[in-house]
């Protein structure tokens, strides 16, 4: 009996193990709670880290995370306290979660660290290092063969002056060669290679043209990704919540910006520095912020006629390329960083990827959707029949016509 209660105990811990999932928490902190709420900072409530530890009852959290209001009604005193302390805001009801969901959130709170005791930029830097000793490999290869280039040159010149010497001394008449440039054969070896060279890059250049990864244009106000999405861990959609219903991201009105800055007056954040290690003033570009819409923070009201924030365009497709936001972000599950890069990470957003049809067709044929369980692939019975009959175990982009060249082009 007792070995059988050890194994059910083992198992039990198990199974709690695999639930606790901070990956999965993340992404659901991001799109539930990072508008609200920190792991380590007050916002619009409480920083969550140790909040397990100080609710008396798990399920009481559980329920509270899911309706607060039906918490409230019953009078918990840790509840009522917490809601007159937080200006009574009743929090966003999330019906929709589960236990497990709940558990994989707050592990992924338990699981960031504190403000100073990791450093993030770590491994940016060792990856930083790589490349720089990749490229410096790359350097010194390039040297050594123009090294023995030459040498080989110099043996093949000093081979010539000895066979010469062997011949006069044997007494051998010997014509004296065509110097290369007049040799016709090199003549027609150095056109044929001038042409292949001078075609490369002209093919290069003609697909490159109206590219434009990196590039990285200075803005009107100094807007940090950096600070907003990855310390502050504000989720994407919620400047940009056009991403999940229309074709555009679009960029959002300055009264987005004010939900929060109207609080957010001055930077307290980590120091901001310009892609050519210029120093920022944070404090001074919320300023900015303020003077376009007209807002004066000591009265705390719009003081004088707003202008709207002249933003420079980064991301741009040709105009006979068809690309949907919300067909990718909604129905292809597509991350923001697919994309984007690690946008969490820029303090100036540049162009990550060169946004290339090579590029897209590639992922096409590569990325594999999500399709079970999602009712936009409903349509394709076949390949639902073909999962569940184990003839595939997963369907990709390509599958479901994303190579097909009327999708991007009509």
């Amino acid at each position: 009996m007792s070995v059988l209660i050890l194994c059910a105990g083992l198992v039990g811990a198990i199974s709690v193990a695999r639930a606790q999932d901070p990956a999965a928490g993340k992404t659901l902190f991001q799109q539930k709670c990072a508008s609200c709420h920190n792991p380590h900072k007050k916002l619009t409530g409480p920083a969550l880290a140790g909040v397990e530890d100080r609710w008396p009852d798990k399920k009481l959290l559980h329920q509270w995370i899911r309706n607060s209001a039906s918490v409230l009604a019953t009078g918990d005193k840790y509840a009522n306290d917490l809601f007159n302390e937080y200006s009574k805001l009743t929090m966003t009801p999330f019906p929709e979660l589960k236990d497990e969901d709940i558990d994989n959130i707050l592990a992924y709170v338990n699981s960031v660290p504190a403000p100073g005791a990791a450093k993030p930029g770590a491994d940016s830097a060792a990856a930083g290092e790589v490349q720089e000793e990749s490229g410096s490999n790359s350097l010194l290869f390039g040297v050594i063969t123009l090294i023995l280039a030459i040498v080989a040159v110099i043996l093949m010149q000093i081979n010539s002056n000895l066979n010469k010497l062997a011949a006069e001394k044997e007494g051998h008449e010997r014509l004296e060669p065509v110097p290369f440039y007049k040799n016709k054969a090199y003549i027609a070896l150095g056109i044929l290679i001038l042409f292949v060279i001078g075609g490369y890059f002209t093919i290069q250049g003609a697909i490159g043209l109206g590219r434009q990864q990196n590039y990285m244009p200075e803005q009107p106000i100094f807007y940090s990704h950096k600070v907003h999405a990855g310390i502050n861990q504000i989720n994407c959609l919620y400047c940009h919540s056009s991403a999940e219903k229309s074709k555009h991201a679009m960029i959002p009105s300055e009264n987005v910006c004010m939900n929060c800055h109207k609080a957010i007056t001055e930077y307290t954040g980590p120091e901001l520095f310009t892609a050519e290690g210029k120093k920022v003033n944070g404090t001074a570009e919320i300023q900015k912020l303020f003077d376009h819409v007209g807002w004066d923070p000591k009265a705390g009201r719009y003081t004088k006629p707003g202008q709207p924030i002249e933003w420079t365009k980064i991301h741009s497709l040709p105009d006979h390329v068809y690309f949907n936001h919300s067909q990718h972000v909604v129905a292809g599950k597509v991350q923001c960083q697919t994309c984007h890069g690690d946008i969490q990470q820029m303090d100036e957003v540049k162009q990550f990827a060169d946004l290339s049809m090579g590029w897209c067709v590639n992922c096409h044929r590569t990325t594999k959707v999500q399709f079970t369980e999602n009712n936009y692939y409903s349509i394709f019975e076949k390949l639902h029949n073909d999962i569940k009959e184990n003839k595939i175990d997963s369907v990709t982009v390509e599958m479901l016509g994303g190579t097909e060249c009327q999708k991007c082009h009509y």
